[in-house]
């Protein structure tokens, strides 16, 4: 119990942003800003995880919510002169919006058909950041008005900097609570099988919106708070290069993993920043790092947080790989919901998960089996009372040779 306390998830967490706290204290400018930077893509990373890695939505438009809450904050200020403390949250409202419409293309498509449909929303946002001139200004951006923090003596970067660090403590504290609760174990279950977890009761509609919006909220913060710490709003910003970084510190992090997402975006920013350093294509360098990723290690690099020290395992984590037959898969990937698990019958099918009023219904169907084949339930084929049915036994009474008439009136 005393190792767990020293090296588990919440030590490093309270070590990375008691650092990140007395960053302004002990560092220079420079320093400061890639802390801060650091926090954003914290944010940015936790809110693609609970889209992609936990809800299963495979979407490329977390750069264009990004720039959506950076052009909606700088935009009102400029273009109504409103306060950075209306028009930030009017910004973050804006971009989870705009995830949340993006939930009724997922309701039909899945996989690459989702993600050339969110790309394409990303490339028109961009296009519109670039080419609506008298709205966004174009190619060039602009410059918003400065933030007035007063009566607090703070400037406009140190402001930023301690709004980040709040953002960024109770953001993942929401993430954690809510990938531990039943949204969690909803959106887990619409990842590993859209009809399974249809069948137990889990709207799709509902969870894949929620999933959306909680990714949009996510992004449209990290905006409103990156249009406060540059001091300028230009679509350069929010680019495809910049999709590429979010999904990156994703992968690298850890996919599914809450904690994992705090290590990939706090290593994505350190890892861009020695790029430029050494005056290497970030384009090429991260490309690179994704397939290497994608291809050899797709849990990330939490995943070695697990194997070697104590209290890192989650309660829901992505793990790509199937288990071995006869494993305990429930136990193995944290996944309540787990088609190869034997239920408390005994017999093959899906537990009970979140939100299933209508678990047991599936009793029913030894009944239409029944009508269908004109033989009268039995222990063998209806799997007995408050039993799950065995679909192989109620195909097996369908393609039965029926009795003699007078043989089911004998036995009656």
């Amino acid at each position: 119990m005393g190792m767990r306390h020293f090296v588990g998830p919440r030590a490093f967490l309270i070590a990375l942003f008691g650092l990140l706290l007395a960053a302004p204290a002990v560092g220079n400018e420079y320093q400061v800003f890639v802390a801060n930077l650091i926090l954003l893509y914290v944010i940015l990373s936790l809110g693609l995880n609970l889209l992609i890695g936990f809800a299963g939505q495979l979407a490329l438009s977390n750069a264009a919510m990004y720039g959506i809450g950076a052009y909606g904050t700088g935009l009102l200020m400029t273009h109504f002169g409103l306060p950075y403390w209306i028009s930030a949250p009017c910004g973050v409202l804006i971009a989870m919006a705009s995830g949340t419409l993006l939930a009724l293309p997922a309701l039909r498509l899945s996989g690459i058909y989702l993600a050339l449909a969110t790309l394409a929303f990303a490339q028109f946002t961009f296009w519109l950041m670039t080419h609506w001139t008298p709205v966004t200004f174009g190619a060039g951006g602009f410059i918003p008005p400065e933030i007035d923090f007063s009566p607090l003596p703070f400037s406009q970067a140190e402001g930023i900097y301690g709004l980040s660090w709040i953002a960024a403590v109770l953001l993942y504290v929401a993430a954690k609570r809510a990938m531990e609760s039943p949204i969690g174990r909803a959106f887990v279950a619409i990842r590993d099988g859209e009809v399974a977890a249809q069948s137990l009761g889990v709207d799709l509609f509902r969870y894949k919106s929620l999933a959306f919006a909680m990714s949009g909220f996510y992004a449209g913060v990290a905006g409103a708070l990156y249009s406060g710490l540059l001091g300028f709003v230009g679509p350069e910003s929010f680019d495809l290069l910049q999709m590429v970084l979010h999904k990156a510190a994703v992968v690298l992090g850890g996919m599914g993993s809450v904690v994992g997402s705090v290590i990939g975006g706090a290593l994505l920013t350190v890892l861009v920043e020695v790029t430029k350093e050494v005056k290497f294509s970030i384009e090429i360098a991260f490309g690179a790092l994704l397939i290497v990723f994608v291809l050899f290690q797709p849990s990330g690099l939490v995943v070695f947080a697990r194997k070697l020290l104590p209290g890192w395992e989650e309660r829901l984590h992505y793990r790509p790989a199937a288990p071995e037959a006869g494993a305990d898969a429930a136990d193995t990937r944290g996944v309540p919901i787990d088609r190869r698990a034997p239920n408390p019958a005994g017999e093959t099918g899906p537990p009970a998960g979140p939100d299933a009023p209508g678990a047991g219904r599936a009793a029913d169907t030894s009944g239409a089996a029944d009508r269908v084949s004109g033989t009268p339930s039995s222990p063998d084929t209806a799997g007995g009372a408050g039993r799950a049915p065995d679909d192989s036994g109620a195909a097996g009474s369908v393609l039965r040779s029926p009795r003699p008439p007078g043989a089911a009136e004998d036995g009656g």
